[in-house]
């Protein structure tokens, strides 16, 4: 039992459920109070020790109908499902988690499912029963037709038992640890282990034999044999690729992240937009949760002595009643100024997401685009999701030579009265002017009147202040000045603004 619930702890883990090595313990007496044979009430039991908000709660509920699954392992019979008993695949609540006498061992890694190929070609199940000498009888009582099987793998095909052959599977997936699968190559590798360990070969041997065989029930048995194990094999495959889903496809996607984490915004492609928007998230909810603080936050630890006595003369002087210093948190003002020439314009793209998605914290953005004339967008991005908004402006802003002089002629016309010492001028902008007129002392106003400017460059140092560049020339007019390439370097801005803003 301790097995089956750390693997699935290791599941739930990859699928960006937090768990501490304390509530994995408080899953273990959950489950030992509430017993193994009550699906439906093992897993209220669970959730309400692991699960601590809505996204966990969905992810664990998804996890935990992959992970403890049963409609995975049909009959190799095809007539069985005619019979008179009732299938062990139901999905009442009543239903007992293990497929075999022992609720502990019967689903130790999770019996998987699902569909797909595993990587490995396979022989088709129903050309294989095509070729089948006999199929009259399909029960579970010995057939006059066939000859009995020797190898034990045959022998538990022909007898048709899906527990039993549920229950071989989990144990030789436990044997080969494919809960450590990590990459999609490796179904295929996995998929002939798991049958390797099963009897895969005394069972080859068996039905090589019977094909060659003069007697008629020999080679019935042959054929069924083969067709039976196509569909185990299949039964295999499906657990194998049920497995990478639960322990390998999240972990893949968090390797992916971490790589596009690194690298240059304009090296990522289209087809990486929708992991690219659920890391910027993750990232603005950490930043949210971490900064998001009531105006008025009281520093525990540094007590107000004068207002202390006060408060505590109605006691006779006696110190009951203590008063901590308080500090009053202003919530930073963002100006965005973004250059969206083609070269700069999916940088714009990302930088506006994830300032967005900090609307807790950062509740005062607004957002100016340009490339010849500047023009404020925040309108855009309040009535339209992103991709709606970027398109928009993108069509409205984004035609002509990048003009950065006539960029901060028009700030000033629309918005620098209302740049003070609580506001924040964001630019993001390679600085390059097409040899135009700077205007740096139209910046110079901005700096004087703004709390901060900063400003992003998404070029690589290397390449400031070469061709037509100026950065030299703006950067002695702004408070802070950074690379800001990859999405790493972006977070890392976007967090020091919210650490150093009142």
């Amino acid at each position: 039992m301790q097995r089956t619930l750390t693997d699935f702890v290791r599941a739930l883990r990859a699928a960006d459920v937090r768990v501490s090595p304390a509530e994995t313990l408080d899953a273990f007496r959950a489950a030992e109070i509430v017993g193994w044979h009550e699906r439906a009430r093992l897993k209220h039991a669970l959730a309400a020790v692991l699960a601590k908000s809505a996204d966990e709660a969905e992810a664990f509920d998804t996890c935990f109908e992959r992970f403890f699954r049963f409609d995975d392992f049909g009959s190799t019979d095809p007539h069985a499902a005619t019979t008179d008993q009732a299938p062990d695949n139901t999905s009442e609540p009543e239903q007992q988690i293990a497929p075999g006498d022992n609720p502990s061992e019967g689903r130790q890694a999770g019996t998987g499912g699902g569909g797909g190929n595993g990587g490995e070609p396979v022989e088709d199940a129903h050309d294989a029963a095509n070729g089948a000498a006999s199929s009259e009888s399909h029960t579970n009582t010995p057939n006059p037709s066939f000859a009995p099987a020797r190898s034990p793998l045959g022998q538990q095909l022909m007898a048709d038992d899906r527990n039993a052959l549920a229950l071989a599977i989990a144990q030789a997936a436990r044997r080969h640890a494919l809960e450590d699968i990590k990459v999609f190559t490796q179904q295929g590798l996995y998929t002939r282990r798991i049958l390797d360990s099963m009897g895969r070969g005394p069972l080859m041997d068996e039905v090589l034999a019977g094909e060659a065989a003069q007697a008629h029930n020999e080679r019935a048995l042959a054929a069924e044999l083969r067709r039976r194990y196509a569909q185990l094999r299949a039964q295999v495959r499906d657990h194998v690729e049920d497995q990478f889903v639960l322990h390998a496809d999240a972990q893949g996607e968090r390797l992916r992240e971490r790589l596009l984490y690194r690298a240059r915004l304009a090296a990522i492609s289209r087809r990486d937009d929708a992991l690219m928007r659920r890391a910027i998230e993750r990232m603005a909810r950490q930043l949210t949760a971490a900064h998001s603080r009531k105006r008025r936050v009281k520093q525990r630890g540094t007590l107000d002595v004068a207002r202390t006595v006060r408060r505590n003369m109605r006691h006779d002087g006696t110190l009951i009643e203590l008063a901590w210093r308080t500090k009053r948190i202003e919530r930073p003002r963002v100006f965005a100024i973004c250059d969206v020439s083609g070269s700069v314009a999916l940088y714009a793209r990302f930088m506006l997401m994830f300032l967005y998605s900090l609307g807790d914290v950062l509740p005062k953005v607004r957002a100016f685009a340009f490339c010849s004339e500047l023009a404020e967008v925040t309108e855009l991005f309040k009535q339209y999701d992103l991709d709606e908004a970027m398109a928009r402006t993108l069509a409205e802003h984004g035609q002509g030579s990048t003009d950065y002089g006539q960029a901060w002629a028009d700030f000033q016309r629309l918005a620098l009265a209302d740049v003070d010492r609580r506001s924040t001028v964001l630019i993001l902008g390679d600085a390059r002017n097409n040899e135009g007129e700077a205007r740096t002392d139209l910046l110079r106003q901005i700096y004087d009147r703004a709390q901060r400017v900063i400003w992003l460059n998404p070029e690589p140092r290397v390449a400031w202040d070469t061709g037509d560049s100026v950065m030299g020339r703006y950067r002695a007019h702004c408070h802070q000045v950074n690379e800001c390439g990859s999405l790493a370097q972006l977070e890392g801005v976007i967090a020091d603004l919210l650490r150093h803003v009142r």
